[in-house]
């Protein structure tokens, strides 16, 4: 049974997937609060270095589970080491910056982290395999997870008092972890696919940790799993709409009928030329048409992003694409047909 969060947004909303260009913890955050007035998000660096990725940065938030840098990723340890700690100073400069560019700011605002099967699939164990070979494992991670998320949430609702603040859980993985096609270490085979009620649940701890905090699921891979998510609880899902084909249109348009927030990346994430704003939102009034739902629900139902992160981007791109999304998003406010 789903025990998801709904929330609220106002039509013709966008926002940004998380990651942003740069290293300038005050830059992004300007920069992110200035374009995305309906709901800005804590912009990630991950060209700052290890820790700073979206791996590290997770991993920075567990509750007594550590990781460290090998040559091949992130590998837990017994004790918080360097990479650790630089993990944590890099979250402490972002929030400074986020506090101090959301002074006085009510409503809506997100939060990213990467979710419990991206985090089994990218954390190596002692013998350099990939948590997700060991089910005992996997649940001590998902638990420690939950709880640093908490603490997490917690952090920035005291940083920004007016603030709703909405989780995203990274999962550009899930796909995979379902299908059983993540390789081993070695290479040379797969780790078996996790059963999706074993998937589920853990989903449903995490997003339950966030309380009264809506949940978005972000996957920017093919085949979201629409239907398993909304039953995990989460509120919104996050998606590349550039990759949807027309078998996600009944798990799309049941999600819709439901309420669950959908966002949708129609925007690319790396530096080209942006079309009309109109324009890049054009095949999701084909895929409203398509499903029959009502022009009026569309945008109250669908929330404009960029496809996936943006810090593969130039900074001025980033800029013209948070700027861009927020057209697009207004267009389907003026017109939803």
């Amino acid at each position: 049974m789903s025990t998801e969060t709904k929330f609220a947004l106002p039509a013709g909303s966008a926002t940004g997937v998380g990651s942003m260009p740069g290293t300038d913890a005050r830059e992004a955050a300007k920069t992110v609060t200035g374009s995305l007035e309906a709901l800005p998000h804590l912009p990630e660096l991950p060209a700052r270095g290890p820790g700073a990725d979206m791996i590290g940065r997770t991993a920075g938030l567990l509750v007594e589970m550590y990781a460290r840098v090998e040559p091949s990723g992130w590998r837990f340890g017994d004790r918080p080491g360097r990479d650790t700690r630089r993990a944590w100073a890099w979250l402490r400069e972002d929030l400074d910056a986020f506090e101090e560019f959301t002074q006085g700011y009510a409503g809506p605002l997100k939060v990213q982290a990467v979710g419990p099967w991206t985090l089994a699939t990218a954390l190596e164990l002692k013998n350099g395999e990939a948590a997700l070979a060991d089910p005992g494992a996997c649940r001590d991670l998902a638990g420690s997870l939950a709880e640093g998320l908490r603490a997490h949430l917690a952090e920035v609702r005291r940083r920004v008092p007016g603030a709703e603040v909405v989780l995203q859980l990274d999962e550009p993985s899930l796909i995979s972890v379902l299908r059983g096609s993540v390789k081993s270490a070695s290479g040379y085979r797969t780790h078996r696919a996790v059963d999706r009620a074993v998937v589920e649940g853990a989903l449903r701890d995490i997003l339950a940790a966030a309380g009264d905090s809506p949940t978005i699921v972000h996957s920017c891979a093919p085949d979201v799993p629409f239907a398993l998510l909304r039953r995990a609880g989460a509120a919104g899902i996050s998606f590349d709409a550039g990759l949807l084909t027309e078998r996600d249109d009944e798990s799309i348009g049941e999600a819709a009928e439901a309420g669950t927030k959908l966002f949708a990346g129609v925007v690319p994430g790396t530096d080209t030329a942006l079309s009309d704003p109109a324009g890049s939102v054009m095949g999701v009034r084909t895929l409203w048409r398509r499903l029959g739902l009502s022009p009026a629900t569309l945008p109250e139902s669908v929330v404009v992003t960029p496809s996936c992160g943006l810090a593969g981007a130039s900074p001025a791109y980033a800029r013209a694409a948070l700027a861009h999304c927020v057209r697009a998003a207004r267009s389907l406010a003026d017109n939803p047909e």
